[in-house]
Parts: structure tokens; C-alpha cells; sequence
């Protein structure tokens, strides 16, 4: 087979386009740079030049594969103040992509997140598929609008699903959170949490995120929900004394009002709870995550190079 993968070059993009190509699938990914275009190349994989601004560009692509991986979204537009209009590009990207791919049993895959989606108790599969009231009134500017988007393509014959990330996709050569979270703590003198830590946060290791994208693009049924999560919730605290063990640092409470100043663009999500399984995801794929969990990950020198 041969997909089409936007975001190929990124963090998870970059894993998800050797576990297909391993599987003998052919991979076009979307490149918007010389740089990006190199990597996929090395990679074994073809270039498609563009961006997510380019509907048609995009279109043609899908139209061309025999199926699609959507990884990519405007996250500097988004950290930048403007998350309105990357989640509006977005919605776009995907409205082009699953009309080309309209009465073709074609798959289709969007990845999404699981960050936010239930507060202070599990979230399942079947979770976030009621929009609320806000988001009718601004589907546009909310990417869980357009992951409900993604599963109603199976009323156009496309074999869509909704692939829901933990914030936290962990590996070595990770720049996300957590990597962020060891500046912040080498910065501050300790490995802050906020309260008393005990606040849930999902993850899995970049490898068994990619097996299941590649699982999901060959196999799901058409209107999934898939959760890539191996560690259903990590209390905060645990993953703060891990940083700190490392870095030999006290780990310290943060106290919600201050957690902004401390943590600076994460101080709004490291106070979530937001634990999340992926029962019906493993029974549905036979998905089992076998890299390292989060701990096991931050115990390694690769996040304090």
C-alpha cells in the first residue's frame, strides 16, 4: 500500500514512516522544507512538497495514496497565541483530504489527543464524542471538532479513525514536555509539580505509538476511536522525583496560582488530571505496548544530554 503521511519528518511522523515502510508499505510523506524533504528521503520514503495551508496540494496527495496519516498540525502558529487558525487550517486539511478520498473505503487517520478530555477519572474511547455546546458554536477553532470531523468521513465511504495521543509521546530525542519540563526544573533549581502531584498524566513511548499508527492505517474500521496510551495516568509527582533524582534536585509543590510563573506555557496543563485507557483499542488492533514506560524513560541520560 501506499500512504500519504503529513508530519512524516516530525517526532512521531519520523517513527511512524519506518514502522510502514518495515511493514512493505510505500510512504509519501508531506515536506515543506529542503531539510524535511532530506530526512524523508533517508528515510526510504517520497516527497510530496507543501504545507497543511495548501487544500488542494493536499487533496492531490490523498487522492494519489491509498490511504492517509494525518500527524501534522501548525504547533508554532498554536504555542503562538494563534490557536484558532492552526486548528482552523486543520479542519481544512482534513475536509480536502477526506473529499479526495470519498467513496473509496480509503483509509484515514487523524491524530488527536487525550489531554483534557475527561477530568479526574479515566477517559475511554467512548469519551468526547458529544460536541459541546462550544464547540457547535466553533467547530473551526477546536480540534476536537475536527476529530469528529474524521469519524463522520465513514458516511462517505472513507475508512476514517481518530488516533488520540497522550501529551506526552516519550523516547530519546523527545523535545516535548518532558524535555521541557528538565529545562524548566535545571532552571528553577527543582522539579516542580503542582498541589500535591497526585494529578494523572497518560503516556507512551514513541515506538508503540508509531506500531499502532501503522496498525490503525491497515486496519481499523471505519469511525475508530484508538487511544495510543501505555501508562493509563502517572501522578505528577512521580514524574517530578524522577526528573529530580536525575538532575540530583528537590522535587517541590507548586502552588496552583503560581503554576503559570513557574512553568511558564505548560503552567495550564501540568495540574490536569487526565488519566486514559486504551482497553478497547488493544481488543480491537491486538495493540500491546512494549517499549519502556515514562519512568523507566526518565531514568535515562537521553533527556539530560
Amino acid at each position: 500500500m501506499r500512504f500519504f503521511v503529513t508530519g512524516a519528518s516530525g517526532w512521531i511522523g519520523s517513527a511512524v514512516v519506518p514502522e510502514l515502510i518495515g511493514a512493505g508499505h510505500e510512504v509519501v510523506g508531506l515536506a515543506r522544507s529542503d531539510a524535511s524533504a532530506q530526512r524523508l528521503e533517508a528515510a526510504g520514503a517520497s516527497v510530496h512538497r507543501g504545507d497543511v495551508d495548501d487544500p488542494d496540494g493536499l487533496a492531490k496527495a490523498a487522492e494519489d495514496s491509498d490511504g492517509v496519516i494525518h500527524l501534522a498540525f501548525q504547533h508554532e502558529v498554536a504555542w503562538s497565541g494563534n490557536f484558532a487558525a492552526a486548528a482552523a487550517a486543520d479542519r481544512q486539511a482534513v475536509e480536502a483530504m477526506g473529499a479526495a478520498l470519498a467513496d473509496s473505503d480509503r483509509p484515514f487517520v487523524l491524530a488527536s489527543g487525550v489531554l483534557g478530555l475527561t477530568t479526574g477519572r479515566v477517559a475511554t474511547e467512548d469519551d468526547g464524542l458529544v460536541p459541546s455546546p462550544e464547540i457547535r458554536a466553533n467547530p473551526a477553532g477546536r480540534r476536537s471538532a475536527t476529530a469528529l470531523l474524521t469519524l463522520s468521513l465513514r458516511g462517505i465511504g472513507v475508512r476514517s479513525s481518530v488516533l488520540r495521543l497522550p501529551p506526552t509521546v516519550h523516547g530519546d530525542g523527545d523535545h516535548g514536555f518532558m524535555a521541557t519540563l528538565v529545562d524548566i526544573a535545571r532552571q528553577r533549581g527543582v522539579a516542580g509539580y503542582v498541589g500535591d502531584g497526585t494529578n494523572r498524566w497518560p503516556a507512551v513511548h514513541r515506538s508503540d505509538a508509531a506500531r499502532l499508527t501503522r496498525l490503525a492505517v491497515e486496519a481499523a474500521p471505519a469511525g475508530s476511536v484508538l487511544h495510543a496510551v501505555a501508562d493509563e495516568g502517572v501522578p505528577f509527582r512521580d514524574i517530578a522525583e524522577a526528573i529530580g533524582r536525575h538532575l540530583d534536585l528537590p522535587a517541590q509543590s507548586v502552588s496552583p496560582a503560581d503554576a503559570v510563573e513557574h512553568f511558564s506555557h505548560l503552567g495550564h496543563f501540568v495540574a490536569l488530571d487526565s488519566p486514559a485507557t486504551a482497553t478497547v483499542t488493544r481488543e480491537l488492533l491486538g495493540w500491546e505496548p512494549s517499549g519502556p514506560t515514562l519512568i523507566e524513560d526518565l531514568q535515562q541520560d537521553h533527556y539530560y544530554h
